[in-house]
């Protein structure tokens, strides 16, 4: 597809002090990218520039996202910029090309030369869409040096909403924390970046477009992919999908009820659910991709999700799910909208694993959760004489986990599931996994999870989330409490509520040695650990779009024999001394959470 000769620019830019990615990439509002001049243009060159020259020579880059607002916008000058940043020939590596973010200070009195940044072709899913799952199995398919991922995950969309863009190594998952503080270094110093502004790349064909630039470079090469596609195939080699057709449409088939919450992985579900395992069209709502997701928040729980409740609520469906804006989160119900918590699903899929024929063949290396997450994948664990790996919040130090083969199974108890099959969590595979258990024992979701509790004890689990706190006020509380945990006397302090008493065993900020690498992690929690295994955890996080911040209490009571209580019934003594001690009503003017999970 002949373009004609496309002409390079060199563009002169400031630096924006704010621009360190987090765990999740860099996250902001949209006006934000929109209104403050070369925002955008400057990350992705620090992406560009993040990567060693020799390691971009040839290389394939994976290109994006959940169709968010403002994506086919960034789409375009992302493809722009990879272009202009794109594969030298032989006579250009005798130039003196200057490798945008680079100081002029890094130039001046170098006479070795200096190639151009180089990537060798660029692989955009079809009209610009690929959920996050999808964009892992493609990294990893093609053997890219990473990709560029465009989604805010769970977090409102459109004009007034969130936008947020992630570079993903070549393994598949999350830059880990040198790499993006590479680009947060480079982002603090950058003068220009590199990009062509007359390309056009049509995002609607399946297949190569060429581009020929000025500058000897090399004709620039994008390939339109079918993402979905690929990542069906992936699923069709974890899973046995002639079980899982029975099972949805065979004679004993199961209801479904399955939401995509108008995000990027409706596509997905409508091809592997519907068009291939034989699920009714009617199963699958919401799965029409929407640049605002319908205007509605696109997270996974029983708040957001409420819809998808109340269907369930009648017993007409014997199992339904719901998924996130880019598809990485799912929540999982039973008939009569019985809610399986993500920290009881991973420990279920763990002790059923060999339901699904990919850990037939490949066995199981390990298990892993992030620290607040329960433990209730540590009994199973310890049952199976499977290592289990506590790690902070972040799937990066699963994928380093994975990619040293230490670890099959993975999950945080914020709606994240998956295997070793990706380096991201994926919410259809999770899916896939539960219907493969329901394939394979032929028992309802709460057999199944009644069951688990009487043979392990049930953890009993809540999250309190006080979201858009004054990020000062929840600075000072977070600190007093360290401060207060921190003392000797804090140990074996008794705390009384009503006829219960909780004797304090262990006080700490989580710190994680990653057993790879021995890197270490520090401030990842504050944790209160009694005696009888309960657990309170406090954990703050900066809301990068609002300003504000956002502090998250976990609860968790573990019971043996009691295992068919109320959740919140069994955690109100743990609820009544987190905010006792914590006073965080008091310090930030709050009555209650603002999301319950």
């Amino acid at each position: 597809m002949d373009k004609g000769p496309l002409r390079v620019l060199t563009v002169p830019t400031t630096p924006y002090s704010d621009q360190r990615p987090g765990s999740n990439g860099l996250r902001r509002k949209v006006h934000v990218f929109q209104s403050r001049r070369n925002y955008l243009h400057n990350f992705i060159q620090c992406i560009f520039s993040s990567i060693d020259l020799r390691d971009r020579q040839g290389s394939a880059l994976v290109v994006g996202g959940d169709g968010r607002f403002f994506s086919q916008m960034a789409i375009e000058v992302i493809v722009q910029m990879a272009a202009a940043n794109g594969v030298s020939d032989s006579t250009t590596a005798s130039l003196l090309t200057l490798h945008p973010g680079a100081s002029r200070s890094t130039r001046t009195g170098r006479h070795s030369p200096v190639t151009s940044p180089q990537v060798g072709r660029l692989i955009v899913g079809h009209r610009g869409f690929m959920s996050t799952p999808a964009c892992s199995c493609v990294i990893r398919k093609f053997k890219a040096i990473g990709g560029i991922i465009l989604s805010a995950g769970h977090s409102p969309a459109g004009p007034d909403g969130d936008f947020g863009i992630k570079f993903n190594t070549a393994n598949g998952g999350p830059a880990n924390e040198a790499v993006a503080d590479k680009i947060y270094q480079i982002s603090r110093s950058i003068e220009e970046f590199a990009i062509c502004p007359g390309l056009r790349l049509d995002l609607t064909t399946l297949g190569k477009q060429t581009f020929d630039l000025e500058n000897k470079f090399k004709p620039f090469t994008v390939e339109i992919v079918d993402a979905v596609e690929s990542y069906a195939n992936l699923m069709r080699n974890i899973f046995d999908f002639a079980a899982l057709k029975e099972l949805l449409s065979g004679e004993n088939r199961i209801t479904v009820k399955l939401d995509a919450m108008h995000g990027v992985v409706g596509p997905y579900v409508k091809r592997i659910l519907c068009e291939e395992l034989g699920c009714p069209a009617n199963s699958a709502v919401n799965c029409v991709p929407s640049d605002d997701f319908g205007g509605q928040r696109p997270d996974p729980n029983l708040m957001d999700a409420a819809d998808l409740l109340d269907n369930m609520r009648d017993g007409e469906h014997d199992f339904g799910a719901a998924f996130d804006g880019d598809g990485d989160r799912n929540m999982i119900l039973g008939k009569h909208g019985l809610f399986v918590t993500p920290s009881d699903s991973v420990a279920v899929i763990a002790d059923n694993i060999f339901c699904i024929p990919y850990f037939q063949h490949s066995g199981v290396r390990g298990f892993a959760r992030s620290m607040p997450t329960s433990a209730a994948l540590d009994r199973v664990a310890k049952a199976t004489q499977i290592e289990l790996y506590e790690t902070p919040t972040g799937w990066k130090f699963f994928g380093n986990l994975m990619d040293a083969g230490r670890l099959s199974l993975c999950g945080e108890e914020s709606f994240g599931t998956s295997g070793d099959h990706i380096r991201e969590k994926d919410g259809l595979w999770a899916a896939l996994a539960w219907l493969s258990i329901l394939a394979t024992r032929r028992q309802s979701v709460e057999d199944i999870l009644k069951y688990h509790w009487l043979k392990y004890g049930r953890n009993y689990f809540t999250r309190y989330d006080y979201e858009n706190i004054d990020i000062d006020a929840a600075c000072e509380m977070m600190e007093d409490l360290e401060i207060m945990i921190a003392d000797k006397s804090f140990v074996k302090r008794r705390f009384a509520v009503e006829d219960k008493i909780y004797r304090v065993e262990k006080a700490d900020n989580f710190e994680y040695t990653d057993p790879v690498d021995s890197s270490i992690t520090r401030n990842q929690g504050l944790r209160i650990v009694f005696s009888d295994g309960s657990r309170i955890i406090y954990r703050l996080s900066g809301s990068e779009s609002s300003g504000g911040a956002t502090v998250r209490i976990y609860l968790e009571s573990y019971e043996k024999e009691y295992v068919f209580q109320e959740t919140q019934v069994v955690l109100a003594p743990l609820a009544t001394i987190a905010l006792k001690i914590s006073q965080l009503h008091h310090r930030t003017g709050r009555t209650g959470p603002s999301v319950i999970t």
